[in-house]
C-alpha cells in the first residue's frame, strides 16, 4: 500500500490516511514522503503501519549517524536533518497548544538549539549483569534489551565509562544483581557520578565499585539503589554509596551541587541559555520557584527579586536546594499544592514552574491562577500537559506573551519548551 506523509506527530510517527480516510501512524518517515507501507495493526478510529519502502524521499531525509537507530528506543529523528527536526518539532508544538489549549499561536516560536550530538549529560542504561553482560537500551516498542556500545548523544565522558563496562562485563567483572545503570556527568564532562540499581537480593559491591573506580578515576562517586524500591524517581535514598555521590555543576557564576537521584537539565550545551529564557530581565520583590529542584532557576532568580521561594518536593533535591540556596533563597520542602495555599498573601509578581511530565495538573492551575500573579513562566517537557495546563489559565485572566521551544532532546520527538503569561 502506498501512502502519502501529511506530517509529523508527538510521539515521533508520521501521519497519513487510507483512501476512506481512517488515519495511520508510521514511525522514521517525513513530511510529504511517498511510502509503500504495510498494515500492522487496525483499530476502529486508526491504524498503525510500518515503512517497508521510500519511494519518493524528503529532501530532508539524511543518514542515521547510528548504528542502532530505528532498533534502538532512544530516538525517533536521526532520519531528519536537524533543521527539518526543529521545524516538525515547532509545528507539532503549535498544532498541540491549539487541539489540547484552544491557543491559537500566531507569533513566533523562539527557538533555542544547540550541537545536536553529544549533547546528554545523564543517561539511563539497563544491564544485563552476570555470564551473560549486555547494556544499552530498550528495544523500540519493547522491554527487551538492545545491547549498545556506543550513544552519539550521550557525552564523550559517558561513552568513556560505557567503553570500561563492557570490557569488565565481557571479562565477567560486572556482578549479577544490576538492572540499571545511570550515568551523570558534570558541566566539564570530566568527572562523573554513577547511580546504580540493584535487585533486592543482591550482593554488596563496594569491591566491583573500587575495580570500576579504579579503572575509571573520573568516576567520583557511586551511590547503589534498590530497584522497585516503592519510591518515585528522586524521592528514595542510596542503600549505600562509594565515594561522594555528589557532583558540582557550572552554570554561569555558579556551581550547584547535584546528587545522584536528583533532578538536574540533561542538555550541557543549552542549561545555561535554558535559565536565560526562563529568568529573562523579570525583578521585583517576591518571585515563586515551583518544582525547583537544586534551585537552577530560584538562585539566578535571587540576582533579581529581593526574596525567592524554591518550593520543591522530592527529598533527596530539597537536600541539593538547601545546599545551593543563597541568602534570599528560601527552600521549602512541600508540593507545589500544599505551598499555594500559604501564598495568599505573599503578592509575588513571578512564578516560575517546571512540573515533571504529567504537568500543574488542574489542582496546582487553579491554585496558582487564584493568587493572580502579575506574571507565569511555565516549563515543560510535554507540550499536551502544557497546553491543557494553559488553557486553565487562558480560561482565568492571563494571556501569552512568549512561546519558546529550548531544544533540549534533538534526535528524538521530546520537545521543551517555555510559555511565558501575563495577566491580561
Amino acid at each position: 500500500m502506498n501512502l502519502t506523509i501529511e506530517k509529523l506527530v508527538y510521539g515521533g510517527d508520521g501521519l497519513a490516511r487510507l483512501p476512506e480516510g481512517k488515519t495511520v501512524f508510521m514511525p522514521f518517515v517525513l513530511p510529504q514522503e511517498e511510502i509503500s507501507a504495510t498494515i500492522i495493526q487496525e483499530k476502529s478510529s486508526f491504524a498503525r503501519a510500518t515503512a517497508d519502502q521510500v519511494l519518493k524521499p524528503s529532501p530532508y531525509r539524511v543518514q542515521p549517524q547510528c548504528p542502532y537507530f530505528a532498533a534502538c528506543g532512544g530516538c525517533h529523528y536521526q532520519h531528519s536533518g536537524y533543521t527539518a527536526q526543529l521545524e516538525n518539532k515547532r509545528a507539532i508544538l503549535k498544532e498541540t497548544l491549539l487541539r489540547n489549549g484552544k491557543l491559537e499561536w500566531k507569533g513566533e516560536i523562539i527557538t533555542h538549539s544547540g550541537e545536536p550530538w553529544g549533547y546528554r549529560n545523564r543517561s539511563r542504561l539497563k544491564v544485563r549483569s552476570g555470564e551473560a553482560f549486555a547494556i544499552g537500551y530498550h528495544r523500540m516498542g519493547s522491554h527487551d534489551l538492545l545491547a549498545v556500545k556506543q550513544c552519539p548523544i550521550s557525552s564523550p565522558a559517558i561513552n568513556r565509562i560505557l567503553t570500561h563496562l563492557w570490557e569488565m562485563g565481557e571479562a565477567g567483572k560486572v556482578p549479577a544483581g544490576i538492572s540499571e545503570i545511570e550515568f551523570f556527568a558534570d558541566h566539564a564532562d570530566t568527572k562523573m557520578v554513577l547511580e546504580i540499581y540493584l535487585a533486592p537480593d543482591a550482593p554488596e559491591m563496594r569491591e566491583f565499585a573500587a575495580d570500576l573506580q579504579a579503572k575509571a578515576p573520573e568516576i567520583k562517586g557511586i551511590a547503589f539503589f534498590v530497584e522497585n524500591a516503592g519510591s518515585e524517581p528522586g524521592n528514595q535514598q542510596p542503600k549505600y554509596t562509594v565515594g561522594d555521590a555528589a557532583l558540582p555543576y557550572q552554570v554561569g557564576e555558579k556551581a550547584f551541587r547535584v546528587s545522584a537521584g536528583s533532578f538536574f537539565q540533561v542538555n550541557r550545551y543549552l542549561v545555561r541559555e535554558l535559565v536565560q529564557t526562563v529568568v529573562g530581565d523579570f525583578h521585583g520583590r517576591i518571585a515563586l520557584d515551583l518544582y525547583a529542584g537544586v534551585g537552577l532557576f530560584a538562585t539566578h532568580l535571587s540576582k533579581r527579586f529581593d526574596q525567592v521561594f524554591a518550593v520543591e518536593s522530592a527529598p533527596v533535591s530539597a537536600t541539593d536546594l538547601q545546599a545551593n540556596a543563597i541568602k534570599n533563597v528560601v527552600p521549602v520542602l512541600s508540593t507545589a499544592e500544599g505551598f499555594l495555599p500559604r501564598c495568599i498573601n505573599m503578592q509575588p509578581e513571578l512564578v516560575v514552574v517546571d512540573p515533571p511530565r504529567a504537568g500543574l495538573g488542574a489542582k496546582a492551575t487553579q491554585l496558582l491562577a487564584a493568587l493572580r500573579v502579575k506574571r507565569i513562566v511555565y516549563v515543560s517537557c510535554d507540550p499536551a500537559t502544557l497546553a491543557r495546563d494553559t488553557k486553565l489559565f487562558l480560561e482565568t485572566g492571563y494571556h501569552v506573551e512568549e512561546v519558546h521551544m529550548v531544544d533540549l532532546f534533538p534526535q528524538t520527538f521530546h520537545i521543551e519548551s517555555v510559555v511565558r503569561l501575563a495577566r491580561s
